[in-house]
């Protein structure tokens, strides 16, 4: 450390009395040489940075509308901000405390806020958005655009075809790989800022406080992906070229399936959150004072509780020194060295099976919980035709603190029952469970699919096309055009006016807005009107019990958190705890968190039954069979809970079976000592007589 921080620091220290010295005073310790100051300023920093990290995840099918996107390309796109921390975590581990911590952390940082940032130019580089086939400046011609025309007056088939050249298929494939680089810069960023941040805490603060600082800095941490979907509910209401916006003004609202909201907007609020948490970072020295002094209100706190924990066994002078190298990566290693004891410690790491089967049972909730957090707002979209901004407050607000309570729940069960690790794995048992009973009502929570002339099947209650064939044949309807009607008479959707064969529009004044109609429909019993819009839900109320009990269900699954953590710690030797941990998010990352999101958004794609499609290629799914897309939704986090039940129960099974053994062992050894302890009181007196 610089001799000018040394003094700076010691400058009460070394005068007696404990005053100052002239110089010193002038060289009093700074704020950023307070450990507190720098749990704050990290608290604040992860926050910012798992919003960034999470906004994405709000506003998904948003970016599908706006650039033509498959849910499977989506969930890869969400999935790659987890390739570059997954590459770079292990170099992480070996660097440790050779670096200036506080300074890499803002470095991270910097390339954080690029990321964001690079994420929002797609929208800078794209023309202006267009929701019907007219030209961009003329939106006021959106209704009279989509009405059965004669031939005659139909457009040329070439004049909508001429917009899909090589250059826009290059400039498509141009955005879409500026996002996927943004999300790779995002995870590469987010790798040194929470490693660097927590050892760097642990080093610096008192023995006592640092548990309490730690806590505070997770459950600050936590609230982050909640305050995510908080700003995606925001900035969704807002108009996607806010910035642009046509003269005429548009005619959509939110609750219109075209409405695309200023998704790009919440990456720039939250790239400029974690600017302003980085700059701290650059202040702080690379090693700061220990903190001397406990915190007064928890000494009594912790006193007590010192009482009830084991003291940590200490490496025994006769163990090998290879044995200590193979668990613990020191600082002094060289690369070359770290390179040949990593792969020993790992395989010796996964032939434990307690650790293996608590990694297993850890994978599959995370492969749940990835899909969940990746689709659920899309899945409420449009299992109960609600608007994107109402989703993600659902989830904001009931969803995400749900689960933070159930993971301060087990951490709490864990530490004033004392649990064993035996009833460690009960406790994860039954968390998973319930979890599962909360999750199966969920099958037949949900609407029926909208019946959509030409595209769902009818039924007879529901007249569609077939009363009416080739009423839609001297309208030249274009195939790819998407303005939806519904009949409020048989609750029947169609494409657009021009497929209900409408030939005129009405706008009515309503309640702040007005309302369109059309008329003279030649598909439509008794010529019309249709109403303009897709058809409201008949089973919208069923969205509060449903995110209710998926909410309890997160709860249960988010109570096994630190049980399982517990199961890790405890089960490994002490020289490879800091490793198997390690490896357990590395793992997760590979078999959870990179596949999942991908692994659900193809199950979504195999519901979809009408497609649009962009210059030849498939776009983005504009109607979902709703049943099958519950079913298989549901179906992948049941299927996911039930393989983390399982690991759970043989992790119950084994530690049960141990237990057994060791309570024979401590009999059959009091039995002995017993017998020993009897032979040398009958002993003189046998030779007495």
């Amino acid at each position: 450390m610089p001799d000018k921080d040394t003094k700076a620091m010691k400058g009460t220290d070394d005068t007696p009395g404990g005053k100052a010295s002239p110089d010193a005073q002038d060289l009093q310790p700074s704020v950023f040489h307070s450990i507190k100051f720098f749990v704050l300023c990290h608290s604040l920093l992860q926050l910012s940075q798992l919003m960034i990290s999470g906004y994405l995840k709000s506003s998904i099918s948003t970016v599908e509308k706006r650039f033509g996107l498959s849910s499977q390309t989506s969930g890869l796109l969400a999935a790659f901000n987890e390739v570059g921390n997954t590459i770079l975590i292990v170099f992480v581990s070996y660097f440790g405390s050779r670096v200036h911590r506080p300074r890499l952390i803002g470095c991270g940082a910097i390339l954080v806020v690029l990321a964001g940032l690079l994420m929002t130019f797609p929208h800078f580089i794209s023309e202006p958005y267009r929701y019907d086939r007219t030209s961009s400046g003329d939106m006021s011609q959106d209704f009279k655009a989509s009405l059965c025309l004669p031939t005659t007056l139909v457009p040329a088939p070439a004049a909508s075809n001429s917009s899909c050249s090589s250059h826009t298929e290059v400039k498509h494939l141009t955005v879409v790989g500026i996002m996927f680089m943004a999300q790779t810069l995002l995870g590469v960023g987010a790798v040194p800022i929470q490693p660097f941040g927590i050892s760097y805490i642990d080093d610096f603060a008192h023995s006592n406080n640092s548990p309490l600082y730690l806590g505070i800095l997770f459950a600050v941490t936590l609230m982050g992906p909640g305050l995510a979907f908080g700003l995606g509910s925001v900035m969704l209401r807002l108009y996607v070229d806010i910035d642009r916006m046509p003269e005429g003004g548009i005619s959509l609202t939110p609750k219109d399936p075209r409405w695309v909201g200023a998704w790009w907007l919440g990456f720039l609020v939250s790239a400029g959150a974690v600017a302003l948490a980085a700059i701290p970072y650059f202040f702080f020295p690379k090693e700061m004072p220990t903190e001397k002094h406990e915190l007064r209100f928890r000494r009594r706190v912790l006193a007590v509780a010192s009482k009830d924990e084991d003291s940590p066994s200490e490496q025994s002078p006769g163990e090998p020194p290879e044995k200590q190298v193979l668990g613990q990566i020191a600082p002094d290693l060289t690369v070359i060295q770290f390179i040949k004891v990593f792969p020993r410690v790992l395989l010796r790491t996964l032939r434990h099976p307690i650790f293996l089967l608590v990694v297993l049972s850890q994978v599959c909730l995370s492969c749940a919980v990835a899909g969940m957090a990746t689709f659920l707002s899309k899945f409420l979209e449009r299992q109960f035709s609600i608007t994107a901004s109402y989703a993600n407050m659902f989830i904001g607000c009931l969803s995400i603190p749900t689960a933070i309570m159930g993971i301060a729940m087990g951490g709490i069960l864990v530490k004033c029952l004392h649990l064993s690790p035996l009833r460690c794995s009960a406790l994860c048992l039954l968390g998973t469970l319930f979890c599962l009973l909360f999750k199966l009502p969920l099958f037949f929570m949900g609407c029926p699919t909208h019946q959509i002339a030409g595209i769902t099947p009818q039924s007879d209650s529901q007249p569609g096309l077939e009363l009416f064939p080739g009423c839609m044949e001297p309208c030249s309807c274009p195939s790819d055009d998407f303005n939806p009607v519904c009949d409020p008479s048989t609750h029947v959707e169609y494409l657009t006016p021009c497929h209900a064969g409408c030939t005129n529009q009405v706008a009515q004044a309503a309640l702040n807005k007005s309302q369109v109609f059309y008329t003279n429909c030649s598909c439509v019993t008794g010529g019309g009107p249709v109403q303009a819009g897709s058809c409201d839900s008949t089973c919208s109320h069923l969205v509060l019990p449903f995110i209710l009990l998926m909410s309890l269900g997160g709860v249960m699954a988010s109570l096994t958190h630190t049980p399982s953590f517990m199961l890790i710690l405890r089960g490994v030797k002490k020289e490879d705890k800091a490793l198997a941990v390690g490896i357990q998010f590395m793992l997760l990352r590979v078999l959870a968190w990179m596949p999942s999101p991908v692994i659900h958004g193809s199950a979504i794609d195999t519901t979809c039954v009408h497609w649009a499609w962009s210059c030849g290629r498939r776009a983005v799914c504009r109607y979902y069979d709703n049943d099958l897309l519950r079913n298989r939704f549901i179906g992948l986090q049941f299927f996911f809970s039930m393989g983390s039940l399982a690991c759970f129960a043989l992790i119950w099974a084994i530690l049960r079976q141990q237990d057994k053994e060791e309570r024979t062992k401590v009999a059959s050894s009091g039995l002995q000592q017993q017998l020993l302890e009897s032979r040398p009181e009958k002993k003189p007196e046998e030779s007495r007589v």
